[in-house]
């Protein structure tokens, strides 16, 4: 049982969702806990539908984004039954924790219980607030409202005519608020952002070492010192006088202060540091004088942190930076964090010849009307690209290189290049004369760019901001068994889970019994069989131990169908017990996968007649399973049972039934 699902894969999701709707329900109840399935469903489908995807990470943001924005715009119920969402949603979160799904890089149990306690308070101004509802929820919510059945197609075709004949009353001020605030709200159904490979960073201690070095930091923190709480004389245009522009030239290194020129603006090297330190708030220009900013004394003694200020300040320089007249400003802020987003967890320095189609993708919307060539505006955002890289490289975001790209970044060009574009499915969206002129250029050297730690950290700092998935090797070290186990099930290659859980074995005594136990105490028979055949895959020892966890009460079934799965001997001479044991995993695994109709097909396509036999044996197999024992009992045998014993009536023949009463012989 997964907990994270591709955007288009509605079926497994749909499936997913009933299991863990269906299970939280039985486990509420039995613990008199609220539960509403509305409500559960709702909570699973914002998490589906989001940046992220994943079911079982929840923060506060997430807790208030279902609560007051999710369920005032799509939820569609009476009162009463919207008013349950925050217990409802409070019980899906301790049951998510209680079996081990929860995403331990999300909030505690406790920082959650807390997080929905204080959404409380504005939850009801939320569900009457007409402008955090959407326009199909509006007309679903007063047809509701009166009296309108949401089930009945017919009625609901009808309400359009009925609104409009005054026969079903709305309220149309309500009706204004929700159309004005349309176009100010955003989308709740988040696009999905690709997921990230697991990052691994160096020691603390180094990083902070490495910001240090960089050119930016020291350059910062030079002018700011030359600023000083007296300030620096402006002209009336806001620039610095020539001569201390040529003494900012010096001091910061760029190699300036001898040209010939008429004002400080000609001095590009002097002016985008100076940007640069206004935009990152370390100096300000205030009645004709540039300062530094007085707050930002502790920030200029940090150089880690005045290291992440810079990178910050960094996507707000597009027009310093760039000179007009220039495509790729108008979209800097926006288009550059995307193409450093391309490199990151990168494993060869990618080339920027790739990082420059895509740009230009973008930017050629912006070309404005005249007669200069496309290719001259190509070129030139080429330039400017690697002038911002230029710029990166100086922070110490990325490292600059010539060369040949590794073969990976054209694989996916190659074929028929008069076939049109290529699809999403297909890899870049690029027409065929772009994929064409960029395998020319990859054949060829030319300038190469990788994330430095420093800038791979500050990228993943902003995507975790953007509550996007980015993990990080070594985060997992004190999370509890299971949740190691289903992060690194879902999230995680097998390389990097095997580095992930090498760490968590030195921080917890290196003693894998644990792990064993948090396979068993899960009560997801596929969730726990993909545990199982993922420690086998990336820890030999564990591996070599499973064909004596064969008799394991709990885990023997699990072991059977894996050492099946690698081709053991071994498992080709099982009994007739044990036989039986690896049909019924098989089959509750079928029943969380696709539900009960499905596996009772699977039955009548697997034994015919004996289908019933079949499960009834499996029911009396004595498999450890017993949560899924049960549904198997009361969602499969039981509904079977039923149709193969119709309804009679005692004593007499069935209705409609011919032939004699019993104890009279037929003639012949």
């Amino acid at each position: 049982m997964r907990t994270w699902f591709e955007p288009h894969e509605d079926e497994e999701f749909e499936a997913a969702k009933d299991l863990l709707v269906r299970r939280c329900l039985v486990w509420a109840g039995e613990r008199g806990m609220a539960a509403d399935p509305l409500v559960l469903e709702a909570a699973l489908d914002s998490r589906h539908r989001s940046v992220d995807g994943r079911l079982a990470y929840w923060d506060e943001a997430q807790v208030r984004r279902f609560l007051l924005e999710w369920m005032p715009r799509y939820v569609t119920a009476h009162r009463d039954e919207l008013d349950t969402a925050p217990g409802s949603l409070l019980t899906l979160l301790r049951y998510i924790a209680a079996k081990g799904l929860r995403d331990p890089r999300g909030a505690t149990l406790a920082e959650l219980e807390q997080a929905v306690k204080a959404a409380v308070a504005d939850y009801p101004a939320a569900l009457d607030d007409p402008a955090r509802m959407g326009i199909a929820k509006f007309w679903a919510q007063t047809a509701l409202d009166n009296g309108i059945d949401l089930t009945d197609l017919k009625a609901l075709e009808r309400l359009p005519r009925d609104v409009e004949a005054g026969r079903v009353p709305y309220d149309a001020e309500a009706l204004d608020r929700v159309v004005e605030a349309r176009l100010g709200r955003p989308h709740l159904d988040e696009q999905r952002a690709f997921p990230q490979p697991p990052l691994a960073l160096p020691p603390a201690r180094e990083l902070a070492e490495a910001a240090a070095r960089s050119d930016v930091v020291r350059r910062l923190t030079a002018l700011a010192d030359w600023a000083g709480a007296e300030g620096k004389t402006l002209t009336e245009a806001g620039h610095l006088r020539l001569a201390d522009a040529r003494e900012l030239a010096g001091l910061l290194g760029t190699g300036e202060q001898d040209l010939q020129v008429r004002s400080a603006a000609d001095l590009p090297g002097v002016g985008l540091l100076l940007a640069w330190a206004t935009h990152a708030r370390i100096v300000r220009a205030s009645k004709g004088r540039l300062l530094r900013v007085a707050k930002a004394a502790p920030l200029l003694r940090d150089p880690e942190k005045l290291w992440s200020r810079a990178f910050e300040a960094y996507f707000e320089l597009g027009r310093d930076m760039l000179a007009p007249p220039s495509l790729l400003w108008s979209v800097f802020d926006e288009l550059m964090p995307d193409v450093l987003n391309s490199a990151y967890g990168m494993a060869s320095p990618m080339p920027v010849a790739r990082l420059e189609e895509t740009v230009w993708l973008v930017c050629q919307d912006y070309i404005p009307s005249g007669h200069v060539p496309e290719e001259t505006w190509r070129d030139r955002v080429g330039r400017e690209l690697a002038l911002a890289m230029e710029a990166l490289a100086e922070l110490g975001a990325v490292e600059l290189s010539h060369g040949v790209a590794d073969a990976l970044y054209s694989s996916d060009l190659a074929g028929d290049l008069t076939t049109g574009d290529l699809t999403a499915d297909d890899g870049l969206p690029l027409p065929a004369e772009a994929r064409d002129r960029l395998l020319r250029r990859l054949a060829e050297p030319g300038l190469l760019v990788r994330l430095t730690p420093l800038g791979a950290r500050a990228l993943r700092e902003r995507m975790l901001a953007e509550g996007r998935n980015a993990p990080l090797i070594g985060e997992l070290a004190d999370a509890s068994a299971a949740e190691l186990l289903g992060v690194l099930l879902e999230h995680y290659p097998p390389k990097a889970a095997a580095q992930e859980l090498d760490g968590w074995l030195a921080a917890h005594g290196g003693d894998p019994g644990p792990l064993l136990d948090a396979v068993r105490a899960c009560s997801f028979r596929t969730r726990a069989a993909a545990m199982l055949s993922l420690l086998a895959e990336i820890h030999p020892g564990l591996r070599s131990l499973l064909p004596s966890l064969r008799t394991d009460r709990v885990l023997g079934p699990m072991v059977l169908m894996e050492l099946a799965q690698r081709g053991d001997q071994a498992s080709d001479r099982l009994g007739a017990d044990e036989n039986l044991l690896v049909t019924t995993e098989g089959v509750l695994g079928l029943l969380e996968l696709a539900g009960p109709e499905k596996v009772q097909e699977q039955l009548r396509a697997m034994a015919g007649p004996n289908a019933l036999a079949l499960v009834e044996a499996m029911a009396a197999s004595g498999h450890p399973a017993q949560e899924s024992m049960e549904e198997l009992r009361t969602l499969v045998a039981e509904p079977m049972r039923a149709r193969s014993h119709p309804l009679r009536f005692v004593p007499g023949p069935r209705p409609g039934a011919r032939g004699r009463t019993a104890g009279r012989k037929r003639k012949r």
